[in-house]
């Protein structure tokens, strides 16, 4: 199977989603604590808004600093009506857009991460294929996402995933669905009331120094 496949079927069902919120929905606040659900859409948008040597630029306006780039490309494109944002996201769904140096593990994370980034906050249900979470988490472990989607080592811990049967890792066990443990990794505190087991207190932890 083609594995921008699944990309493009994440970037159609939030599409959907996005369609239905109401214009308070829009600027609630998101897990990414610089952008409203409006701002993240522009972030997700931003790939196809954006060529590599303009974002290269960026990153020497902003002095080496991957964050502050994005932040300032995204704001440029956080301009356009959330609409609009909505239609370009739904016209690139089948865009193998790939960072320089990543495959797409990197777009399929990004995409699912945000999914739940935007629904959390709202209280709605992020749509996922369950398919998808072990191979996110596969990922996550790996050298390749380490810098850009998880800031250091893990502790020593054992994890499982306790609604699509994955696990990894080696030393006291945490169970959590799929879906918050991906988030925990990614360094983000709003599930870590998820985690359950002898090793939750250590992740719990590494996830709040995050």
């Amino acid at each position: 199977m083609d594995p921008f496949a699944p990309i493009a079927a994440q970037r159609r069902a939030v599409a959907d989603l996005l369609d239905g919120l109401t214009q308070e929905e829009w600027a609630v606040r998101s897990l990414c604590d610089a952008w409203t659900v409006h701002d993240l859409t522009a972030h997700l948008v931003l790939p196809f808004e954006t060529s590599l040597p303009r974002f290269a630029l960026a990153m020497v306006r902003a002095r080496g600093n991957f964050d502050r780039a994005s932040e300032a490309l995204t704001a440029k494109v956080a301009a356009a009506p959330s609409a609009e944002l909505v239609a370009k996201l739904r016209e690139n769904a089948d865009s193998h857009f790939t960072p320089p140096g990543q495959d797409w593990h990197a777009p399929l994370t990004d995409n699912y991460v945000h999914t739940q980034d935007i629904c959390i906050p709202l209280g709605l249900a992020a749509p996922a294929d369950p398919a998808q979470w072990p191979v996110i988490l596969d990922f996550l472990l790996s050298k390749k996402a380490r810098g850009p989607f998880v800031a250091r080592e893990l502790p020593a811990v054992a994890l499982t995933a306790t609604d699509v049967g994955w696990s990894a890792g080696e030393g006291p066990e945490v169970t959590a669905p799929a879906a918050a443990l991906v988030m925990v990794l990614v360094g983000r505190r709003a599930t870590i009331d998820q985690l359950e087991g002898p090793g939750a207190a250590t992740l719990a932890g590494w996830a709040a120094g995050s």
